[in-house]
């Protein structure tokens, strides 16, 4: 306790000292603090279910000829077939049970109230398989997935429950509609469970063979199909079962199946790729954590975040060292009094590192207002849409993290200098210099390398920022073949509210027609795959004049729209004519091709007059009647695909699309209007992703805004603690050396040599640090290449642009010690000390 006391009365005798270094490194514990809150929720946290460790993923990479329906889940090499699964579940001996899930859409009607939502079609394995209990009522037996659209009964998500039904205990037993399909509430799964996959966040579970009865398009054969991939696949490994062992024993029940029984239903597959297949193997992995893409795709990004951040932190402790540092030559004549009274190191090492650790928790608690500041800037960056995968929140293991890392980081920069300021030889060295303060060669070497330290740090932060911020200028200036300004877009899935396929087409027409009336617009389209919202649809196409075969790839993305669509959109039409609204079911079959499509199939500008099919018939029905420019169609950072356009009138089937609407007014009022308009339509149907076109832009690429962002921000902060840092050095030096520089003075030298005496220096540590940081940056190239869009990862510009940037900040930071150094009067230096 009286080292406690001691710290905080001395780190109080210079209170603003003592603010700049809390601030630095609240500055610092709190971006790492922030950073770790999305690294742990997407890379680090297991589910929240019992022995979460004994749950592994099961995947069969290879060819999966036939139809592929993916999800967030994970790829499609990932995805399963149904009699596949329940031939698994059946036999395997390794598994407390296999459970298979699939994300949907849904539209919730309860009690008036309806929602957009999301669902999660699970087997009856499903919650047996993750060991949970419910909240509320009961959850899912195997007993209530055993009848293709037989078991109309749903369990509530607790945050569905919570938030949207006020945690009325009375719904179990109610019913609720799910996409027009009433069912009965059975229970609410537990507090804290959000699903399986990272980034979804079902409202409500139903059971996987209800999957007919809810998706129209989704038809009864796909259960008993094996060339149907739509499921993904996990497990809970028996006790004392290794994932070696479970390989090996689902192996080998999978490898007769596939080679048995489905190797001789594949038609038009080549040998090799037939070979290919017959080699496939289930493939076992940890289950820990879920399934989902997200896992992949942010891990790269958040490495490379924790690791700038990490940076920033060191960049801090090594400003805080040199304080110390400082402070302990300062305390030198303290020391050696306590040492030569009888004081033990330890105890005195004891005392400095106290008040280290007190200046460290003290900017430990600053760091969680920086933490939650960062974490409130990190949500403004990512889409509305994907905010469910992660919470910007502080919880209390970030809390822990901030906590531990503050106390490490007290005893990273404290320990240096305490050791310093304790040395054995202390007495000795003052009574030799009778009784002054003396600046020690060793530890003005050690400041000096860290100030080398800090810039070239910063210097490999303030490339790597470069290098994002340039990328994301290329992505901003890519020709994305469409026209985004005055453009809203949103979706309607009346389907999803119980229509007909025959009622929804004849709504999504008078959806249009009502969207043609409002004041100012001056076009209307709709589509069914929404323009780069991430979706890809394609399928195997045959074309007049081009050959197909074992392994040819004839496959193109494909869309359908409404007449305008081109129009609406500012697509320029090369050749042929748009859709027009006498293409409706019952018409002789069109289509319009892009200049990719013509480009592969070979049709070159000739393409209009030709003829296509996409069904697998022998007989080419369609007539392709126009020929329309490239444009983007799921990422803007991707290629542009070969694509071919439909007419959705032409397809008996469409139960959702997504809408353009074009106007001359402000779309901020368009976006007013359109719920009001559709709601007179009919009321109980939701708008969905209501937003502009320009803002669908922006989303498409947010990991790209959000790296450049927050990698510029840091490396700015990191810079500028740098800047702080070589001050400090340069202004303790020339304090010390104020007696050297007054006899230089004396015998002559003038000011502006006494400022270049001083700023040689900066340039030094500089020129050192900057060239040891352009090596560290060529390093950090290499992995954020992946992440760059138009660049090799090593760009000229951008290296001597942040070299520029960092010798005018360090010159900045040197120029007032310098200018002190200079109007430092010689008699008044002679007397110093």
């Amino acid at each position: 306790m009286a080292n406690l006391k001691l710290a905080f009365r001395t780190l109080f005798k210079t209170p603003f000292v003592t603010a700049v270094a809390v601030l630095s490194l609240a500055l610092g514990i709190g971006a790492n603090a922030a950073i770790f809150s999305l690294f742990n929720q997407m890379l680090l946290r297991p589910l929240p279910v019992p022995n979460p460790g004994q749950l592994v993923n099961l995947a069969a990479p290879g060819p999966n000829p036939g139809m592929q329906s993916c999800s967030q889940a994970g790829d499609c090499e990932e995805v399963w077939s149904h009699p596949m699964f329940r031939d698994l579940e059946k036999d395997q001996k390794v598994f407390t049970g296999i459970a298979a899930h699939r994300g949907f859409g849904a539209n919730l009607a309860f009690k008036n109230q309806t929602l957009d939502a999301q669902g999660m079609l699970v087997s009856g394995s499903y919650f047996p398989v993750l060991q949970i209990q419910p909240a509320l009522g009961r959850l899912f037996t195997p007993s209530d997935d055993e009848r293709v659209g037989g078991h109309p009964v749903v369990v509530l998500g607790y945050n569905y429950w919570e938030t949207k039904l006020g945690a009325d205990r009375s719904v179990v037993g109610q019913a609720i509609n799910v996409n027009g399909v009433p069912m009965t509430i059975v229970g609410v799964a537990p507090a804290g469970f959000d699903g399986t996959t990272l980034g979804s966040r079902p409202q409500i579970y139903v059971p996987l063979r209800m999957r007919t009865a809810l998706s129209p398009t989704f038809n009864a054969v796909h259960y008993d199909r094996r060339t149907s991939y739509w499921i993904y696949l996990f497990a809970r490994l028996k006790p004392g079962v290794t994932q070696e062992q479970a390989k090996s024993s689902i192996n080998g029940i999978y490898k007769p199946i596939i080679n048995d029984v489905e190797a001789k239903l594949q038609q038009g597959m080549s040998d090799k790729t037939l070979q290919r297949f017959r080699a496939k193997e289930v493939r076992v992995t940890d289950g820990a954590r879920g399934q989902s893409s997200l896992h992949n795709q942010a891990k790269t990004p958040l490495i490379l975040l924790i690791g700038i951040t990490g940076i920033v932190l060191l960049i801090a402790c090594a400003n805080i060292a040199n304080l110390l540092l400082a402070r302990a030559a300062n305390r030198s004549m303290e020391m050696a009094v306590r040492l030569s009274l009888g004081a033990m190191r330890g105890q005195l090492l004891t005392q400095l590192l106290t008040e280290s650790i007190v200046l460290a928790a003290l900017g430990g608690m600053v760091s969680l207002l920086v933490a939650k500041w960062t974490l409130g800037g990190l949500a403004a960056l990512i889409p509305p849409d994907s905010l469910g995968a992660v919470k910007f929140a502080l919880d209390p293991t970030v809390i822990a993290f901030a906590a531990g890392l503050s106390i490490l980081t007290g005893v990273l920069f404290g320990l240096y200098p305490a050791m310093q300021s304790t040395r054995p030889d202390l007495v000795t060295t003052l009574r030799a210099n009778s009784g002054k303060q003396s600046a020690n060669l060793a530890a003005a070497r050690f400041r000096s390398g860290l100030v080398v330290a800090q810039i070239a740090l910063s210097m490999a932060l303030l490339i790597g920022a470069g290098l994002f911020v340039k990328s994301l200028v290329n992505v901003s200036r890519v020709n994305l073949g469409i026209i985004t300004e005055n453009v809203v877009t949103f979706s309607l899935a009346p389907q999803n509210n119980g229509y007909s396929y025959q009622r929804s087409g004849q709504f999504l027409q008078r959806a249009e027609e009502a969207l043609r009336g409002i004041p100012g617009v001056t076009g209307v389209s709709s589509a069914l795959v929404g323009i780069l919202q991430g979706n890809s649809w394609g399928n195997d196409v045959a074309v007049e004049g081009w050959k197909s075969g074992p392994d040819i790839d004839s496959n193109s993305r494909f869309n359908q729209v409404s007449p305008g669509y081109f129009k609406t959109l500012g697509i320029p039409l090369l050749a042929g004519r748009e859709f027009s609204p006498e293409d409706i079911v019952g018409r002789p079959q069109v289509a319009i091709v892009n200049e990719a499509f013509a480009k592969k199939f070979k049709l070159g500008r000739d393409a209009v007059g030709k003829r296509m099919d996409n069904s697998g018939a022998k007989e080419l029905k369609m007539e392709i009647v126009g020929l329309v420019k490239d444009a983007k169609y799921n990422e803007v950072k991707n290629e542009m695909p070969p694509v071919f356009y439909l007419p959705w009138a032409q397809d008996s089937t469409t139960g959702a699309l997504s809408f353009y609407v074009k106007t001359s007014l402000d779309p901020a009022q368009l976006i007013r209007t359109i719920p009001q308009t559709i709601a007179k339509l009919d009321p109980q149907l939701p708008v969905q992703d209501l937003k502009t076109l320009t803002n669908q832009v922006r989303e498409n690429v947010y990991l790209d805004r959000m790296i450049s962002t927050l990698s510029g921000a840091f490396a700015a902060l990191a810079t500028l603690l740098a800047a702080v840092g070589l001050y400090g050095v340069l202004a303790y030096t020339v304090a010390q050396r104020t007696r050297e520089i007054g006899v230089r003075m004396a015998l002559g030298a003038d000011a502006s040599r006494v400022r270049v005496m001083v700023l040689r220096q900066v340039g030094m540590m500089t020129v050192v640090g900057g060239a040891i940081g352009i090596t560290g940056a060529l390093l950090l190239e290499k992995y954020a290449r992946s992440l760059l869009y138009g660049l090799e990862g090593h760009d000229p510009t951008v290296v001597i642009g942040s070299a520029v940037v960092l010798t005018l900040v360090a010159l900045a930071a040197g120029y007032l010690p310098a200018r002190r150094a200079s109007k430092i009067h010689p008699m008044q230096a002679l007397r110093y000390e």
